[in-house]
């Protein structure tokens, strides 16, 4: 009790707080999320509208499958327990959910197993906090609400695991510096620790008061990064790490004391459904720049951003995932939350968004064009500006994902998972211009959509900024300055890319050496066959699609391709894929213009047109 009499001391010392919690609104159990009574609005809900039936429906017979699984055990992988932690939140909150909506007692059986077998572990791994967090989140869900049901030894046992591995290491400088951090930790490890400090409420009410009141303003940090206009900076897959969780913890704080404290007034960051909406083409593929993954499914929080809004067109993806009962189960830990948030949300009601460019200014800027919203016929382009610098990016500047005809054209390869590089002693995690992390292929610019001038690494310490855009229909077109990106070989670097008439896309480099001559290497990674290669066009198929890639702008050029075959033992695997492109001479202090059209070959359009700078 002294030890943990002190790193309360430590824990608080500094603390100053703009506003205080009412602890008299602290509700019976169960008071997190859902409470006393809620769920029959859920019934409501699932007996007016098909595709809610639907969801409560995967997620019931889901339920049935965690039934026959063991229960968890505590097993690493490296350093991380996190696939632990993971899976028990999502069995916790599925297992828990089914009880309160069918009342059976298989599913209440099954969730009080598995909070007690991973409460009954040694610890829940604080040397990597996201572990406690996630961990903390699941087994306070579970015990605040089983607890009406649960026996006196069974809520001791879980009760007490909840403080001493997870509230307990919280308080300890050792291990909590994701209080000061100003990326997803902070929002995940703030949300799980106050779950559990709300769901101990009685056992620590002093801690659990200062824990929640602490996290409302260290929550602040992460959340400065959505202004001015909700640029998400770690890019797709964290955006539903860290933004959804942001939105458990605001969730949680308005079901209980009717006010968020202010927090989803904070600049840019209810404007972010539109970030992350805008991320997914008409291919159906995200835009998965940096460490993103593949298309996370139903996203709970678009509709607590949606009815915080009051615009359903925020919906217009999540309305094909529902339609095409595309809700991850296997891996969408969170998906519970979407019936708590949609508050009777109509799929009829749901618009179609009418943007042809997405921009958000911040440290890492993205531009995203369209010439619509039709999955499998209008053109998207994700284009990215930004720095190397930040959490979870690679060295990216300028490069681009395009589908057209529902087709992928240009890809990305996105992360590498970090087990697989730290295994193999990688410091992954250095973000200077020297670091490990970027010889590794997926990580580097060698394998993007950008250019590699004199075969180089891109400039740490550059950063592309939107310079231009226009939002006419006819010439959707966005501009990124990627000058400081390949200082000092280039003294100035643009990118443009442009949808023309919604038919093609056309991509212009505007480039001057610096005092030397610079070899500039243009690259665009594929996973379509590559048909033919003459006279400074590509042919391209994919999926019965074609499409035409033509270089204008050099009097003489080849193009060709590179392997995406793993250069080192540790790279991973890209198999299906391929880098197209051309390298061509810069003489020094000389300036260059050069173009590349992407065009169906059915539409039969001229690939003819007059180059001009890209000031006019």
């Amino acid at each position: 009790m002294k030890f943990l009499t002190l790193l309360v001391s430590l824990f608080f010392a500094s603390a100053t707080y703009a506003q205080q919690i009412d602890v008299a609104k602290i509700k019976a159990h169960p008071r997190l999320l859902l409470l006393q009574g809620d769920e029959e609005h859920i019934k409501t809900e699932i007996k007016k509208e098909k595709a809610w039936a639907d969801v409560n429906y995967a997620i019931i017979e889901e339920s049935k499958a965690i039934l026959k699984l063991a229960p968890m055990e505590r097993k690493l992988i490296g350093r991380r327990l996190l696939q632990v932690s993971r899976e028990a939140l999502r069995r916790v909150f599925y297992l828990s959910y089914a009880w309160r909506m069918t009342g059976s007692d298989e599913y209440f059986k099954k969730c009080e197993e598995e909070l007690l077998a991973v409460s009954g572990f040694e610890d829940w791994n604080p040397s990597h906090f996201l572990d406690v967090a996630e961990m903390t989140m699941a087994v306070s869900i579970g015990y605040d609400w089983l607890y009406p049901k649960l026996s006196k030894n069974s809520r001791d046992m879980i009760s007490r695991a909840i403080i001493e591995k997870g509230l307990t290491p919280a308080l300890d400088p050792k291990y909590n510096g994701w209080q000061r951090g100003k990326n997803n930790w902070n929002q995940v490890c703030n949300t799980g620790i106050s779950y559990g400090a709300l769901a101990v409420f009685e056992q620590q009410p002093e801690i659990s008061t200062q824990i929640i009141q602490k996290a409302i303003q260290s929550i602040k940090l992460p959340m400065a990064a959505y202004a001015p206009e909700g640029n998400y900076m770690e890019g797709y897959s964290y955006w539903a790490y860290g933004t959804s969780f942001n939105v458990f913890f605001i969730s949680a704080l308005e079901k209980l004391f009717g006010t968020d404290f202010g927090l989803s007034a904070q600049p840019g960051f209810l404007q972010t459904a539109a970030f992350y909406e805008n991320l997914v083409g008409t291919s159906g593929l995200a835009f998965n720049y940096g460490d993103a993954g593949g298309i996370e499914g139903l996203q709970p929080a678009m509709f607590w951003f949606a009815d915080k809004l009051k615009d359903q067109s925020l919906l217009f993806i999540e309305k094909e995932y529902l339609l095409t009962s595309k809700y991850n189960v296997k891996s969408n830990r969170l998906l519970p939350a979407a019936m708590i948030w949609a508050k009777g949300v109509k799929i009829n009601d749901i618009a179609t968004p009418t943007t042809n460019l997405w921009f958000g200014k911040a440290e890492n800027e993205i531009a995203v064009l369209r010439s619509g919203w039709t999955k499998g016929k209008d053109i998207y382009v994700g284009f990215k500006g930004g720095t190397a610098s930040v959490g979870h990016a690679h060295m990216d500047a300028g490069s681009f994902v395009l589908d057209m005809d529902g087709v992928r054209w240009a890809s990305e390869l996105g992360m590498q998972q970090y087990n697989s590089l730290e295994s193999a002693g990688l410091s992954i995690w250095d973000m200077s211009q020297k670091s490990q992390r970027w010889q590794v292929f997926r990580l580097n610019n060698h394998s993007h959509n950008t250019l590699t001038v004199n075969g180089k690494l891109h400039n740490m310490a550059g950063n592309a900024k939107l310079v231009s855009k226009t939002t006419d229909p006819n010439f959707t077109a966005a501009v990124f300055d990627l000058s400081t990106v390949f200082w000092p070989d280039l003294s100035q670097a643009q990118r443009e890319i442009s949808i023309i008439n919604k038919t093609r896309v056309a991509l212009q480099d505007e480039l001057t050496a610096g005092d030397k001559e610079v070899t500039v290497r243009w690259a665009m990674l594929t996973q379509a066959k590559i048909e033919s290669l003459t006279n400074g066009t590509a042919l391209l198929s994919s999926k019965g699609k074609q499409l035409k890639v033509h270089v204008e702008g050099l009097a003489e050029v080849k193009l060709q391709t590179w392997t995406t075959d793993p250069p080192k033992s540790y790279d991973a695997p890209n198999p299906g894929t391929i880098l197209l492109g051309f390298e061509f001479k810069l003489p020094a202090n000389s300036k260059k213009n050069i173009r590349v059209l992407f065009t169906s070959p059915d539409k039969n359009e001229s690939t003819k047109a007059n180059l001009k700078p890209l000031e006019n």
